[in-house]
């Protein structure tokens, strides 16, 4: 993923650029630009071009990317001034390195259209939001398991619940709102409360890519929402669990029930009996199974019909584009502006005159500033006649064998 760099490199690489004379790419409608910084980073950058610079005028905002010994780096800028072949920019704030991708993003080119749909069915429902989107559809998550008896399934898994747990709950936040502090963290995070051992700490690393688990510095601004004070922050973890402890619980974990980016419920599962093993990541991974299960079902037997709303086409503002993704706004007053989140998948049609590309884009960042939301997107599984197709209509040059690593995906 995309990582800003820090000042002291910044200054570093911008020193790079002027005394190892780098150039600096830029894309625009098919063709190839390349800067070389004309002196010393400042305040300013002043850069010139191989090439006349068309169409570009004062506080146009330009991507550009540069290599640095293998490391693929980009910054935008935002033009202060422009004279023949040379142009004045303010020096960026931010750089990014560890881009997944080895390819410039441009501008999006004239002739090219492009129009966004959510992927799969969209709902507007009563229940604890959060801001990342969890997928369901696309898993065999329910081999062995009857989904369409909502009864019998329920049944099923807490019969499989019963093999490594002393007690257990499941709980419907439609029927229940979050009211202890257990309910509340989870509804608002979307992530689970595990406590392998009451005698020891809340987990201070989440191993999952995806992170799953309240860590304890997560816990612990969770309790500063509630008004305690950081002096008092570790006395409360340890009162919170001192307490379980002192109730007969040793071991402990609240699973969400997550359907898209809504928390539903949870399921509860605990150790009251001594002597017991604790539960560990592999009972996790479990509990998390029957989670996604039940949502399925719940979804498949119509559980959330009355919360469907409809799909139409939207298009965003394109702030630039590459073969491999694209990053567009909306302005923060719309609507759809709360359902685009991080893993939300999009279906994208992008026309050109001579080719029309239907792809499907995962938004992977999210950010925004005092005007917009912005929303950085991968396409996944985009056919190879249309990923060349992609390379020569944005990049202005047909691939060669140089661009193998862009052909393999690593864009």
């Amino acid at each position: 993923m995309a990582t800003p760099v820090g000042r002291i490199e910044k200054e570093f690489l911008f020193k790079a650029i002027f005394d190892e004379k780098l150039p600096v790419m830029y894309v625009k409608d098919g063709n190839e630009y390349v800067f070389m910084l004309e002196r010393p980073a400042g305040e300013e950058l002043i850069f010139h071009s191989d090439k006349p610079l068309a169409k570009i005028k004062n506080h146009s905002k330009l991507p550009l990317l540069f290599n640095y010994r293998g490391q693929v780096v980009d910054f935008n800028i935002e033009i202060l001034a422009i004279k023949d072949d040379s142009i004045t920019c303010k020096t960026p704030d931010i750089l990014y390195k560890n881009l997944d991708r080895n390819y410039l993003r441009v501008g999006a080119p004239s002739d090219m259209k492009i129009l966004f749909t959510f992927r799969g069915d969209r709902y507007n429902l009563a229940f604890p939001k959060i801001m990342e989107y969890e997928n369901i559809a696309n898993e065999d998550i329910t081999r062995n398991m009857n989904s369409h008896n909502l009864s019998m399934l329920i049944k099923q898994i807490k019969g499989l619940l019963s093999k490594f747990a002393d007690g257990y709950k499941i709980v419907n936040f439609k029927e229940k709102k979050p009211e202890t502090t257990e309910e509340r963290i989870v509804s608002e995070t979307g992530k689970t409360l595990f406590l392998p051992s009451t005698v020891g700490f809340i987990p201070k690393v989440d191993p999952y890519p995806k992170k799953r688990i309240i860590t304890e510095d997560l816990f612990k601004r969770y309790l500063e929402t509630t008004g305690v004070g950081t002096t008092f922050l570790d006395d409360n973890c340890a009162r919170f669990l001192k307490h379980k402890f002192e109730n007969g619980i040793y071991s402990d974990a609240w699973v969400p029930i997550l359907f898209q980016e809504y928390v539903i419920g949870y399921i509860h599962i605990w150790i009251n009996k001594q002597g017991r093993l604790p539960f560990d990541f592999s009972v996790l991974d479990h509990v998390y199974q029957y989670a996604k299960i039940l949502a399925f079902a719940l979804k498949e037997n119509g559980y959330f019909e009355h919360g469907k709303v409809e799909n139409e086409p939207f298009a965003g503002r394109i702030l630039d584009i590459s073969a491999s993704g694209l990053l567009f706004a909306c302005p923060l007053g719309a609507n759809l502006l709360s359902t685009l989140l991080i893993d939300s998948e999009l279906t994208v049609i992008i026309e050109t005159p001579n080719r029309t590309i239907n792809v499907i884009a995962k938004i992977v960042r999210r950010f925004k500033d005092k005007t917009a939301g912005y929303f950085g997107c991968r396409f996944m599984g985009m056919e190879p006649e249309d990923t060349r197709f992609m390379f020569e209509h944005l990049y202005g040059r047909q691939i060669d064998a140089a661009d193998t690593a862009f052909l393999a995906g690593q864009v």
